[in-house]
């Protein structure tokens, strides 16, 4: 049976971590789909279909990678794809009393669904959107952040 992965996240930028992840696991599944979900409490810096876009361009050579925008519940989601697995970074003990409690909701709405973490490599373990938005957003230089030119979104008043 193939092992497919679903990594979801807003990705709002996709960084220079989130690269790490998903290329470490291609070593684990068969295939990843990087999901950009649409999450209610949070207003994007980046349009999703311009990320979507951008991260397409970033596995282009990555034959068991893909890309796709998603509403809804990841677990049914991941159901309608047929990923058995949920990819997730943890860079600290925060992340993980965070996406924990998600991993338990996920595997209540969807039984078959596996929660695989991998620990952010430690030179990436800072880097967070949250925190490249903010120094993006005062004028701070991020290229060392994020896997992709800035130009490759300049013009659209975001990154």
């Amino acid at each position: 049976m193939k092992r497919i992965a679903l990594f979801p996240g807003s990705f709002d930028p996709f960084t220079n971590g989130h690269l790490d992840v998903v290329m470490r696991g291609t070593r684990l599944f068969d295939e990843i789909i990087i999901a950009i979900g649409n999450n209610s409490s949070k207003q994007r810096y980046i349009p999703v279909e311009q990320m979507v876009e951008i991260i397409n361009g970033l596995f282009k050579d990555e034959t068991n990678v893909s890309v796709a925008a998603y509403k809804g519940l990841t677990a049914e989601y991941a159901r309608e794809v047929g990923a058995q697995f949920l990819l997730r970074g943890l860079r600290n003990t925060t992340d993980f009393e965070y996406e924990n409690t998600i991993a338990q909701a996920n595997r209540h709405v969807n039984t078959d669904l596996e929660t695989v973490f991998l620990i952010t490599s430690p030179p990436l373990a800072a880097i967070s959107s949250s925190i490249i938005r903010e120094i993006h957003r005062f004028g701070g230089d991020v290229a060392d952040f994020i896997p992709f030119p800035t130009s490759a979104i300049a013009g659209s008043g975001e990154l």
